[in-house]
């Protein structure tokens, strides 16, 4: 069994022995993404695996571990990192946890903070975390962020956009009920195999199975003849994306006889890289670190570049150019204002109004002020702008009830069904 080490402030290390041994569990966030994780962690000789349980004991747990004022995103993962030790049937002497850090103004920078409080008070301050993160907060001797899991980081998080999208384009309208999550289902597959491969495969083989997903996609039969009101969601990227955060909100809106438009999680990405180029040239750091960034970020669009000629090719809505998006914010909000999801929130409201989407969930987690800032403090500027916007900015709290934002978000959709 590997021997626990300690760095010199007294915090659990992740050692190269626990990657033998121990199974690395990750939060479940965003459901067409995370999956593959697990795939690209084992192909780099890691036992990994995204937690499923949402139950309400997930909820309990997140209250009694965590202080009542934090936002609703730690909560839920604090509850089921803890629910799935209590619960789950992991031998919780070979776990660890992992979760993201930004390093920025918003509490999530706090989370590794929070969770290792609540498990030293539940009495597993034996079980190592660790953080993922580009700015070097927190590093383990057994985990590095290295080339390869990069690249399929970022082929994985295009690949879910993209399947996340034709998913929410397709579903609304099929003509068979479940024709759209069969084509998911066998999509998925495949694409779990394909992470297991070599980074080298990865790099230079993915349009080919660009195409073999959307082409699967686009063999769903559909009836598009009733006219639909497209919703899109936007917000702090946990309730955004998370079912377990958002009430399972696509679904809600599926249910409500609308489409969900959710725009690309790699795109949030794109902006914290965006965000700390920035930093070191207003404020001083490590040039080549800054010209890294920007070479990530125009790699990523050229990889968003193929998927989107193919969107094209099977009819399906395209991805957003970051470019374009980033142009967006200009007149609302500066792009210096990079808290949270700063500047970007506003963009994508103003991407999804000139899309033909006006009709806009803003989702934040109680007490959350970045979002407050860009999300709902832009309101009032867009519906001047924009006199066709229909925007409602819904709050999720434990303690909030589920009926009071559904109400809102049925006001919404009535309104934007007035509207077509």
């Amino acid at each position: 069994m590997a021997k626990l080490e300690y760095d010199e402030t007294g915090r659990l290390l992740f050692t190269e022995e626990m990657k033998e041994e121990y199974t690395i569990l990750i939060p479940s966030m965003a459901p067409y993404h995370f999956g593959y994780f697990v795939p690209m962690l084992e192909s780099e000789g890691y036992k990994a695996e995204v937690l499923t349980n949402v139950s309400f004991e997930v909820i309990h747990e997140g209250m009694k571990y965590s202080h009542n004022d934090i936002c609703v995103p730690a909560m839920l993962v604090i509850g089921q990192f803890i629910d799935a030790m209590k619960n789950s049937g992991y031998d919780i002497n070979k776990v660890a946890l992992m979760i993201t850090q930004t390093g920025g103004g918003c509490r999530a920078s706090n989370y590794v903070s929070l969770i290792r409080k609540a498990f030293i008070q539940a009495g597993y301050e034996f079980i190592p975390i660790v953080s993922v993160n580009a700015v070097g907060l927190e590093k383990n001797p057994g985990f590095k962020i290295t080339a390869n899991i990069l690249l399929k980081l970022i082929t994985g998080l295009v690949m879910g956009d993209m399947i996340m999208s034709a998913y929410n384009e397709v579903a609304p309208y099929e003509l068979n009920k479940g024709d759209t999550e069969k084509a998911y289902q066998e999509v998925n597959k495949s694409l779990h195999e394909y992470f297991h491969y070599p980074s080298r495969k990865v790099f230079y083989h993915p349009t080919k199975l660009f195409d073999k997903v959307l082409k699967r996609f686009s063999e769903v039969e559909v009836d598009r003849s009733i006219k639909k009101p497209k919703v899109g969601i936007v917000g702090e990227i946990y309730v955004k994306y998370s079912p377990l955060g958002n009430n399972n909100l696509e679904q809600t809106l599926r249910n409500e006889g609308c489409e969900a438009i959710t725009p690309s999680i790699m795109d949030f990405f794109l902006y914290t890289f965006d965000s700390s180029r920035h930093d070191i040239y207003k404020y001083g750091g490590r040039k080549i670190v800054a010209l890294t960034y920007r070479f990530l970020i125009r790699f990523v669009e050229f990889r968003k570049g193929k998927v989107r000629k193919l969107q094209k090719k099977y009819g399906f809505r395209e991805l957003a150019n970051y470019y374009d998006l980033r142009s967006f914010a200009k007149g609302y909000i500066p792009h210096a204002m990079h808290v949270g999801e700063g500047w970007l929130l506003t963009a994508e409201m103003v991407e999804l109004i000139h899309m033909g989407a006006p009709n806009i969930v803003c989702t934040q987690p109680f007490g959350c002020l970045p979002n407050h800032i860009a999300g709902k403090g832009m309101i009032k500027k867009l519906k001047k702008n924009f006199p066709e916007s229909n925007i409602v900015a819904i709050d999720y709290d434990t303690s909030a009830t589920e009926i009071n934002q559904l109400n809102r978000i049925k006001l919404m959709i009535s309104n934007a069904k007035n509207n077509l």
